[in-house]
């Protein structure tokens, strides 16, 4: 299996003049998007405007400690895209902050929450509505993140970071293939996201997409790429449909005959869709059930 790229930025090394500069640019950009964040709560009359609902972004949590650096370098792109939202984390486990923390913080302030969860299952569905229902916040639980087109192209990038040629020719392409491998989960809905997310993936790639899963649900990995291989499909790359570094994750990259791409993580488009589902919610608060919005 050919390694993946890692999920953080490269840097270079610049000379002493070159890292001043940058330095410079660096705090210019603090003081403008300070300046941004202040200007956002007054109106055009000079009145202060209500501050914005805080979007609180729910992790699941992981002991793999790569996960809560990379969801927390995701909320940093989050604030950069948005200043003057006020971006929290909460976790459903494993992690602190846990969400009845992160709520209990905001007291009875209006929030909404948006799971970094790829798709429907017992936590959107249950364990983040009972937790929001249970604080004093004025909460509006989103739905999941997936499927999305934003999704898709964060897997594309990664394919193509792990060396995935986008211009195949007809040979390469019949004898090519992709396993779509996530969590997995026993709710049959969450293998409906994540079958319609492989679907999409098969239409931007021209190649088939198959859905697998670490744990849980059938196929796993490995019997998706046996079955691929029956068919002729031997040039078979795993796309990893996790949002951050983990076992499950780890381990279906190990499975691969040829390459696999990284996790989610922080690219851009993970970013601008936590932001989407944000706007997507209704005006009226409510704890009771997700928005399961797909658009």
């Amino acid at each position: 299996m050919t390694a993946s790229n890692p999920l953080h930025d490269e840097s270079t090394t610049l000379p002493a003049t070159g890292a001043h500069l940058d330095s410079t640019a660096h705090l210019m950009n603090r003081i403008s998007s300070q300046l941004t964040s202040q200007l956002s709560l007054v109106s055009l009359d000079g009145r202060r405007r209500p501050a914005p609902p805080a979007l609180v972004v729910v992790a699941h949590g992981s002991r793999d400690p790569r996960a809560l650096s990379t969801v927390r370098a995701l909320l940093d792109k989050v604030r950069e895209l948005r200043p003057g939202l006020p971006v929290r984390l909460g976790h459903i486990e494993l992690n602190e902050p846990l969400l009845p923390d992160t709520l209990a913080s905001l007291g009875d302030r209006e929030a909404i929450l948006v799971p970094l969860l790829l798709g429907r299952g017992y936590h959107i569905k249950r364990d983040i509505p009972e937790m929001a229902a249970d604080s004093e916040v004025r909460a509006r639980v989103a739905g999941a993140l997936g499927p999305h087109p934003l999704l898709v192209e964060a897997l594309h990038a990664r394919l193509i970071e792990a060396g995935w040629d986008t211009r195949l020719d007809e040979p390469t392409r019949r004898e090519s293939a992709v396993v779509l491998a996530a969590a997995g989960s026993r709710d049959p809905e969450s293998k409906v996201d994540t079958a319609r997310t492989a679907r999409l993936l098969a239409d931007r790639l021209g190649v088939p997409v198959v859905p697998a899963y670490a744990t849980t649900a059938a196929p796993t990995v490995p019997d998706a790429l046996r079955a691929l291989a029956a068919r002729g499909r031997t040039r078979v790359a795993v796309a990893s449909y996790f949002t951050a570094p983990g076992r499950f994750a780890t381990e279906c990259a190990q499975a691969a005959p040829w390459i696999a791409s990284a996790p989610l993580g922080t690219h851009p488009a993970m970013a601008r869709l936590l932001l989407h589902r944000y706007d997507q919610m209704p005006a009226t608060p409510v704890t009771t059930a997700p928005e399961l919005a797909s658009a």
